[in-house]
């Protein structure tokens, strides 16, 4: 297996090497290779190491680095050797919302030398995206102080008595316009002929070259005409001789298309409000307990293992067990469910919950970046910036978009020009113009990653935590869910209820010693239940020697001088071990029940069993029954005996179910199904379901599963039960809806907007389309498609 860590403290080549050094030495490591530009380390190991043990090896280093399973929160890293604090830029790092050049970043704010459009903080920074809008809103207000008066002049020629030229002379007012439109053109909206600029030198030719050409013919017309107004025709000409002139209409036109991009920086910086808001549940300090005294100490001084006391009303500051006391947790941030949980000695909380009335100590466990919350908050970052399938669809158009606008604009010109009424030329270029402002490629390339950006953060504050933008796609289409048993249908929290001696040579105590002796070596959730029931009865644990795990079976070795296996039936069926129909009896019992078993062999003798129970959840019953009604097809596949699995499917209203699975069974049953066309879900929480969870067209980790199965997923549910599938479902319904709406109003304006500013419409009605409101309407057009986007902020899931 291949995994990608996060490196923290790491400056130069001698950190780079000191750390490939140290961490290649780690057990079970076969190959690493570590990036100083990306802070990253990818490490292909033969079996899962946990991130822990990696911290170790690097604990071993002089410097200060350490090992994340996601990247951190903040780029601020150990400072050491010759970096400086002026390297550091907050989160300084800028990514394009339309992704025209794939997952490319850039380390300065700006705009996309592709699209043009403003570029954005690859995490959620309120800080930039407040001083973005702030600077647009200055511009806005300077260019509708010398529009306002500009347009005013422009508009009195409509008068009969016009007062203006009263005053003073018509030539004098055209002056005036060219004067006030100035600082519009060079500096309110500079930035848009900058952009129009480089995306025609770079022939990425984007919205605002159409607004560059559009708007800038109509000004460096109007300032040639002043100057030169005998080189034109006389149908050019007003009464008074002088030349028809669009300062009006340049400035109104950038003016409006300005009001659009606040509005935008306005919407956007709201789409991932989801973010920031989780961002804001951790709190700044917290309590420490050191030789029986407490202190306050900033978040960032806690360390893993530290006692931390956490008093009513207060916001946990980091992932740990309550070591003392108990309480009521509210997790909704977290999880999305509104109820508080019931917490007391030996149970796990996490940063950014909020603790109830009653005060508790409990031990720091996971910190900084390796945090649930802050997981979280990565995950989400990196979703929203992921691209959807259906998004190549709009790219497709995209690419053809901007050209076909400037031939249909060069045509309606032509057109007007031969055709037209008089004065001819005039109707020519006032329609072309029109043309180039109305046509808005960015409402096209916004519809995808909008949606995406705001769903993927509703779905993170009720506990769906998306991996990428095709995993909403694909879960949208999903006709067919695989759900393994324990963790995912039942609490996954076993317990042992009897250990049953079925020989006169082996005491239930010995049998219990054996038991807990050989899975005190494994990683079971099991095996672990049947050690805690020796520990409770006080039982001495044999040293074990030869341990082997059978995957899908059991696990054996050897103590005493004996060999002692523990497994289900498939366990035995290539040795001389058989299992009576007399003691078969007895384990059916149990196992119509729902009881899992497991039989004990000590040196090829059949000894006894033990009875392990796993309460199913309250919610799996409803979460099954409104996934069927949802049209899924829902299937049990788990490595349990038959008599288990019969009864568990019977209670929670399984129609299609499958026992004694091997991991290669589930991966055998999820080729078939995708072969016969169908779209796989496949939910679990163990390490052997990961190579099925990857498998699968959805893979879904239950969040209380293991690492690796979290790793291979492409959705992880927080809370780890199979409601969250439900809203997985509702979300990926709603997102899919929501972009194609978003899809659909973006072609259709396009397509009815440039046909009506080209001018279709008049030979019939009458009608054309000033630039002015094309401008208007191409403005509304981006906003439109955001706010659409932000109505699934208030969808339920």
């Amino acid at each position: 297996m291949k995994h990608t860590y996060h490196i923290k403290g790491m400056s130069c080549n001698g950190c780079k090497n000191h750390i490939t050094e140290v961490l290649s030495k780690v057990e079970h490591v076969e190959q690493i290779s570590v990036s100083l530009k990306d802070h990253t380390a990818e490490i292909e190991m033969s079996e899962h190491i946990k991130v822990e043990e990696l911290q170790k090896s690097l604990d071993t280093l002089s410097g200060n680095y350490s090992i994340h399973t996601a990247k951190p929160l903040s780029n601020h890293t150990h400072l050491s050797h010759k970096e400086t604090a002026e390297n550091l830029d907050g989160n300084g790092v800028f990514y394009c919302p339309m992704h025209c050049e794939g997952d490319k970043t850039y380390k300065k704010s700006g705009d996309c030398p592709v699209c043009g459009m403003d570029l954005v903080p690859k995490e959620a920074d309120e800080s930039t995206e407040q001083k973005k809008y702030k600077e647009l809103l200055g511009k806005l207000k300077i260019a509708v102080f010398f529009t306002l008066p500009i347009f005013l002049i422009a508009m009195s020629d409509m008068l009969t008595k016009n007062p203006l030229y009263a005053l003073l002379d018509i030539t004098f007012w055209n002056w005036a316009q060219f004067v006030l439109s100035l600082p519009v053109v060079f500096y309110a909206t500079r930035m848009f002929f900058e952009r129009a600029w480089r995306s025609l030198r770079a022939m990425n030719l984007n919205m605002f070259t159409l607004i560059g050409i559009g708007a800038g013919i109509a000004w460096l017309f109007s300032v040639f005409a002043l100057i030169f107004p005998d080189f034109f025709p006389e149908q050019f000409k007003t009464e008074a001789g002088t030349v028809h002139l669009y300062f009006e209409t340049t400035t109104v036109i950038l003016t409006l298309v300005l009001l659009g991009q606040v509005l935008e920086a306005r919407a956007h910086s709201q789409t991932n409000n989801a973010v920031k808001e989780l961002m804001k549940l951790a709190p700044n300090s917290a309590i420490r307990i050191r030789d029986g005294k407490e202190e306050e100490i900033h978040i960032n001084e806690i360390k893993a293992g530290d006692l931390l006391k956490v008093k009513p009303g207060e916001k946990i500051p980091v992932d740990g067990l309550i070591v003392e006391g108990q309480t009521t947790i509210d997790e909704s941030m977290i999880t999305g469910e509104p109820v508080p949980v019931e917490k007391s000695n030996g149970d796990s909380v996490n940063s950014g919950t909020i603790n109830g009335n009653s005060s508790f100590v409990m031990r720091a466990e996971k910190v900084g970046a390796d945090t649930l919350l802050s997981q979280i908050v990565e995950m989400v970052n990196q979703a929203s910036r992921s691209r959807a399938p259906i998004q190549n669809l709009a790219d497709r158009i995209s690419a053809y978009f901007v050209p076909l606008v400037i031939l249909i604009s060069v045509i309606t010109f032509v057109l007007w020009a031969f055709l037209g009424p008089e004065p001819p030329y005039v109707y020519a270029l006032i329609n072309a113009i029109a043309v180039l402002i109305i046509a808005c490629p960015c409402a096209l390339g916004l519809a995808t990653p909008m949606s995406v950006m705001v769903g993927v953060g509703k779905g993170a504050q009720n506990g769906v935590l998306i991996k990428n933008a095709e995993a909403l796609e694909q879960m949208n289409q999903v006709d067919t869910l695989i759900i393994d048993k324990t963790g995912t249908i039942t609490e996954g929290k076993p317990s042992v209820e009897a250990i049953i001696s079925v020989s006169n040579r082996f005491s239930e105590e010995k049998v219990t010693q054996y038991i807990a002796s050989l899975n005190n070596e494994s990683e079971h959730p099991l095996a672990k239940a049947t050690v805690e029931f020796a520990k409770a009865k006080d039982t001495e644990l044999l040293r074990v020697s030869d341990f082997e795990s059978v995957t899908g079976k059991g696990v054996k070795g050897s103590m005493d001088g004996k060999v002692v296996k523990i497994g289900n039936s498939k366990m035995f069926t290539d040795s001389d071990t058989s299992v009576s129909e007399q003691h078969k009896a007895k384990a059916d019992a149990y196992q119509n029940r729902g009881k899992t078993v497991s039989w004990l062999a000590v040196d090829d003798e059949i000894a006894g069993f033990v009875v392990i129970s796993d309460a199913i959840k309250e919610s799996s019953k409803k979460a099954v029954t409104l996934l069927q009604e949802k049209g899924l097809n829902v299937i049990m596949l788990t490595g349990d005996n038959p008599q288990t699995a019969k009864a568990v499917a019977e209670e929670t209203g399984l129609s299609f179910y499958k026992a004694e699975c091997l991991p290669k069974d589930k991966l055998d049953e999820i080729e078939r199904l995708r072969q016969e066309g169908k779209k796989v879900a496949m939910a679990g929480d163990g390490t052997n379901d990961a190579p099925a969870l990857a498998k699968s067209d959805v893979g879904i980790a239950m969040g209380t599963g293991t690492d690796v199965a979290i790793e291979s997923a492409m959705i992880t549910l927080v809370k780890g039960d199979l409601n969250g599938i439900v809203k997985a479902k509702n979300l990926s319904r709603q997102v899919v809806k929501n972009i194609k709406q978003n899809l659909f109003f973006a072609l259709v304006y396009n397509s009815v907007g440039v046909p009506v500013a080209a001018g279709v419409l008049y030979p019939i009605f009458g009608i054309l389309l000033s630039p002015m409101i094309a401008a208007l309407a191409m403005s509304f057009s981006s906003v439109s498609v955001i706010g659409n986007a932000l109505r699934l902020r208030g969808s339920d899931l």
